[in-house]
């Protein structure tokens, strides 16, 4: 039996889970480096791009993966994406002291609606008719086949989906498969390709997206004159595992619920969403009043500012610290809350907690960009569509 460094108290074998890898690629670039760069300098990742608005002669802001990657690996830039993201956060597990040897390694893979942009393609370019071998790239298993291969991997390998709280779902079926015994270690990528012209549209018309304003203009979370929020895109890996030397961060615990009230809307009664939060900070067995910060869903739309506002009332006593990372990353979407997740872990690391500008009046514990890193453990939550609640608890390791 191991002893807590924080309490002095037994470990809970099955709670050991630490992140000791990080891959990303994201509308900042390739790389996990990228978004952090991207992150402290306070810009956002999203830019004016041609071709989107009907009749597609319109500009839109959209945080677009830049093409890249190796063509080896896919000819869409989703699969690439997958790829990318898959090795980078191995290889810095490995330089972090991971240990594979005598270990079984599975993969959660989490996404919305996967390659929008190639099967769009794939209907309307070549009316539905490729060589075989190009179609199975398409499928959801053939990325994680492929990584699985790659590397050797023989534990469970799946795609999941929980709208844009797909992040967090990743990271808690990977512990469950770990409470469960089914695997050692796990590595969790969550991609989402899909800020296409045709995507953006809908969620324009949902009344979620903004195209036509800048990112700190459209996406102001917590604070006054909030739109929605600005579609992007990303892919991010992260390894879990309770063997590697030097991880940047502990998975405490999560939980997830549903508001069971509407495919789109939220419930405006928010029990759902603050019970999330609850059972959360229960699972890892810490008190609201220990969480050094709350790392917001933050869209910035009038439906998600009223429900996160009520779980820090509620829930914290508006007494912990707020980091809203959208006006920065764009909503990515399915992938939205991993790359949230990879920051925390990166913050935690470099002593440096990311959140966007303040640009408007605001909630008094919103964090005004870059902040100097204070010690506790962040809850991140995640809110999607279909009333999908995920929260996650993390601490440094």
């Amino acid at each position: 039996m191991t002893l807590d460094v924080l309490t002095g108290g037994p470990t809970h074998p099955l709670h050991s889970m630490s992140i000791a890898g990080i891959g990303v690629v994201s509308g900042y670039g390739w790389g996990r480096e990228s978004l952090w760069r991207g992150l402290m300098g306070g810009k956002p990742a999203a830019r004016l791009y041609p071709g989107y608005g009907h009749g597609r002669d319109q500009h839109a802001w959209v945080g677009l993966i830049p093409d890249g990657g190796d063509p080896a690996h896919g000819a869409g830039l989703f699969g690439r994406a997958v790829w990318a993201a898959a090795a980078e956060a191995i290889a810095d597990a490995r330089e972090r002291g991971w240990r594979r040897e005598g270990r079984v390694v599975g993969l959660v893979h989490a996404f919305t609606l996967g390659d929008v942009a190639d099967w769009r393609d794939f209907y309307r370019r070549d009316g539905g008719h490729r060589r075989s071998r190009d179609y199975l790239r398409m499928l959801p298993s053939t990325p994680i086949s492929v990584v699985m291969q790659e590397f050797g991997f023989h534990g469970p390998a799946m795609n999941v989906s929980a709208a844009c709280s797909s992040g967090n779902a990743a990271l808690l079926t990977a512990r469950m498969w770990r409470d469960a015994g089914l695997v050692d270690d796990a590595l969790c990528i969550t991609t989402d390709l899909s800020a296409t012209p045709d995507m953006l549209e809908h969620f324009v018309g949902l009344g979620a997206a903004i195209a036509d304003a800048d990112p700190f203009t459209a996406c102001r979370p917590f604070q006054e004159a909030t739109l929605g929020f600005t579609m992007a895109e990303a892919s991010v890996a992260l390894l879990l595992t309770d063997a590697a030397e030097l991880p940047y961060a502990r998975l405490l615990g999560g939980a997830m619920t549903n508001d069971a009230f509407h495919v789109v809307s939220v419930d405006p009664r928010h029990t759902q969403i603050i019970a999330c939060v609850q059972r959360a900070l229960a699972d890892a067995g810490i008190d609201a009043a220990d969480v050094a910060y709350y790392n917001a869903h933050g869209t910035g739309t009038q439906q998600c500012d009223a429900a996160e506002r009520e779980v820090l009332r509620t829930v914290f006593d508006d007494r912990t610290a707020v980091a809203a990372l959208k006006p920065l990353t764009g909503h990515c979407q399915g992938a939205c809350a991993a790359v949230e997740v990879a920051a925390i872990a990166l913050s935690y690391e470099r002593g440096t907690v990311a959140s966007a500008p303040i640009v408007a009046s605001a909630h008094p514990r919103l964090l005004d960009g870059p902040t100097p890193l204070r010690a506790g453990p962040t809850l991140k939550l995640s809110m999607g569509m279909g009333g999908n609640n995920a929260a996650v608890v993390l601490a440094p390791a």
